[in-house]
């Protein structure tokens, strides 16, 4: 009698697994799957109950025990006989690989590892979910060194430990949340208040730093006897430098008991697609991203995700992320699961409305949209020879407000996202648009976008500039994206440029006429007023004047170096903008030929013939366009997306994603600022990306770039 209860104890954890309820997002396999995880959960409920008794006492339940005993048996042979995906037969031998799972259960290898790579990672029979998936050589094609936060059978990073650390604390039985078509409430007020900031000894070190402005013209001397119409004045801005606290802080841990106060705290509302194209790697990656998101806020940020299919709905509510606040972001999104369509619109309507609606207010707050797909409810088949109005996906109280005072930055994912859609979206709201060509980066691109929102310094910022001389006169402003305004009579001009994260820097090229004149000319006095995020301060500057000489004579000089290479960053978004106008009109070789003139006029260049690297660089990034533009199937599968991504780059003067430029031997230009760098080495000292090798050339960003004195 022992003997056969020992036997049913052993069968009980040999033989079976408890069952657990169907994970959200997860697809029925079919329902003679539903019938036999039934039976088994019957059989192990039985076997449970007998478990809790001390022992079988009476002849009655001894032979209880061994009639279940038999049916445990019998049930166990007939379900390992009979795959339960595709109910062949399964004998060793027979020249087809078996994998037994961790709940015992026996599956063809082929059946599981294709479930497993259609984002089922639960048991077919008992619906347990798997900490190790079977891992096959198609599927470690697309999930790069383990991004996707799953165990394939690979050793994890040590650098995980901090992520895997807290995610570990989420009970797993509780990391269930509502399907997306559940309640909520009719007003989003529900947002948890702000944590109390202390006047802290940090903002005594940032107090003194204020944004450099420095100008150049084109030339320090104009004879007497000559008159221009068309002169050359830049304008330099950088924002004062992050607190080295805030650059090398680590990821906020439980123990962790305050945060850098040199920066302003943010909400942030990030709203994830998971239609069904995002199944798979593609979610699971996603999951890993916003896990190393959720980990870099501080206790002070506050987080609210919107996931979105064919319907958006509200996750949770702006949640400060304090070690409970992380753990229940964690608990939300890693229960997320793929199916339905995508409706981009109805996710910004409620991110608005999430904004609007909130409670309390941080300094900083923006919107993350990702995105693998087009809106298939809000935006109809265009018509040959228009333009869809993506200007209509977005709320009116977003594009009512002064442009980046909420923006949204857009990341589209693989071949088949709505770029146009995505680069509109952001380019109206004063947000960037990311191109996520390698899915593999998802998580980088991300990492560089919240480098820059977690270390904004200025807001609210305004340049004016003033003409002196009575004959001067302001003829136009290359500004980019951002707002500029040339009087009527040109004689002063403004640019708003609004917010600046720490290390940033802005440069705006201005063209002015002046007659001639037998004294030295003052054109320009330029000022400039902000917010400083840090001391919470309004700073008004007054700038230098701009001045040049008039010798009676002409004297041999060189071009300014820094006007040059402006003048030539802005010729380059130029072409890029005249060459995907070509391009959308279906002349490809005129978009090329356009890009190819650009080049030449690069390469001639002064800066260029004395070995400026921004030159090098843009040439590197015209060059890869063309070849993204070699055919019209590979224009729509990467061309465009690459060419709205620099655009964007260029137009705000801002880090994007787009191809290799997380690489650090990438060609490309970039934007990027100490604190971006640093979270993007953190995010790939955590999950490395894997890298194509290429040339060693090293591009580097503005603030490497060796600058004579102003004039």
């Amino acid at each position: 009698m022992e003997g056969m209860w020992r036997k049913a104890k052993r069968a009980m954890g040999i033989g079976f697994c408890a069952h657990l309820p169907a994970v959200a997002g997860d697809r029925d396999d079919c329902a003679s799957e539903r019938r036999a995880s039934d039976a088994f959960s019957q059989d192990s409920a039985a076997l449970a109950a007998l478990a809790h008794a001390s022992a079988p006492n009476t002849p009655a339940q001894a032979e209880a025990a061994g009639a279940l005993l038999r049916r445990s048996k019998s049930g166990a042979k007939s379900s390992k006989k009979t795959c339960a995906i595709c109910f062949d037969s399964m004998k060793p031998g027979h020249g087809q690989a078996l994998f037994t799972a961790e709940c015992s259960h026996m599956f063809h290898f082929h059946c599981i590892s294709s479930s497993v790579k259609h984002g089922n990672y639960v048991c077919p029979v008992c619906r347990a979910k798997w900490k190790e998936i079977p891992f096959n050589r198609s599927l470690s094609s697309i999930v790069p060194r383990g991004r996707s936060g799953l165990n394939v059978n690979q050793a994890r990073l040590p650098q995980q430990d901090a992520y895997m650390a807290l995610l570990r604390q989420v009970p797993t039985r509780q990391r269930e949340v509502p399907t997306l078509h559940t309640s909520e409430p009719v007003e989003f007020n529900d947002d948890e208040p702000l944590q109390l900031m202390e006047a802290a000894d940090n903002c005594d070190v940032s107090s003194s730093k204020t944004v450099e402005m420095k100008t150049y013209s084109e030339f320090s001397a104009i004879p007497q006897s000559s008159s221009q119409d068309d002169f050359a004045v830049l304008i330099h801005l950088k924002a004062p430098c992050a607190n080295p606290e805030q650059i090398t802080s680590r990821p906020v841990n439980a123990t962790s008991v305050g945060y850098p106060t040199s920066r302003a705290p943010v909400d942030l509302v990030t709203l994830l697609d998971v239609s069904g194209s995002m199944a798979g790697t593609k979610l699971a990656l996603l999951k890993r991203a916003m896990g190393f998101v959720i980990q870099h806020l501080g206790p002070s940020d506050r987080l609210s995700v919107i996931a979105f299919s064919s319907t958006a709905k509200r996750l949770f509510h702006l949640r400060r992320m304090s070690h409970s606040g992380r753990q229940q972001a964690l608990q939300a999104v890693n229960s997320l699961g793929a199916g339905g369509g995508t409706n981009i619109a109805d996710a910004l309507k409620k991110a608005a409305k999430v904004i609007e609606d909130r409670s309390y207010k941080n300094p900083v707050c923006s919107i993350t949209l990702l995105s693998d797909g087009q809106d298939t409810y809000n935006i109809s088949s265009n018509v040959r020879g228009t333009r869809p109005d993506y200007r209509s996906l977005v709320p009116s109280s977003i594009l009512n407000q002064a442009v980046g005072i909420v923006p949204v930055h857009g990341f589209g994912f693989g071949a088949d996202h709505d770029s146009d859609a995505l680069h509109s979206i952001a380019e109206v709201s004063g947000g960037t648009f990311s191109f996520i060509e390698d899915e593999g980066v998802i998580q980088d691109a991300f990492a560089q976008c919240i480098g820059g929102l977690l270390s904004v310094v200025v807001q609210d910022m305004r340049l004016t500039v003033q003409c002196v001389h009575t004959g001067v006169q302001l003829r136009s402003i290359k500004s980019g994206s951002y707002l500029s305004k040339v009087a009527g009579d040109g004689r002063n001009g403004s640019i708003d440029v609004g917010h600046l994260y720490a290390d940033e820097e802005r440069d705006f090229l201005l063209s002015v006429s002046f007659p001639q004149s037998r004294e030295q000319t003052i054109l320009l006095k330029v000022a400039f007023s902000y917010r400083d995020l840090v001391t919470n301060e309004c700073i008004k500057i007054q700038g230098d004047e701009v001045m040049i000489l008039r010798p009676r004579s002409r004297t041999p000089e060189l071009v300014c170096m820094e006007v040059d290479r402006e003048r030539n960053r802005v010729r380059a978004a130029d072409s890029i903008e005249a060459a995907r106008a070509a391009a959308e009109r279906g002349v490809l070789s005129e978009a090329v030929a356009i890009l190819e003139e650009c080049r030449r006029v690069l390469l001639e260049s002064f800066s260029s013939r004395n070995g400026d690297r921004l030159c090098m660089a843009l040439d590197a990034e015209l060059r890869e366009m063309q070849e993204r533009m070699a055919s019209r199937q590979r224009y729509e599968a990467s061309g465009r997306a690459y060419l709205l991504s620099g655009l964007s780059s260029h137009s705000w003067q801002r880090a994007t994603t787009r191809g290799d430029s997380t690489d650090s031997s990438s060609l490309v230009y970039s934007y990027q600022t100490p604190s971006m760098v640093q979270m993007l080495q953190r995010s790939q000292n955590q999950c490395p990306s894997p890298q194509i090798p290429r040339p060693q050339i090293i591009v580097p960003t503005r603030s490497f770039i060796q600058k004579p004195q102003p004039r």
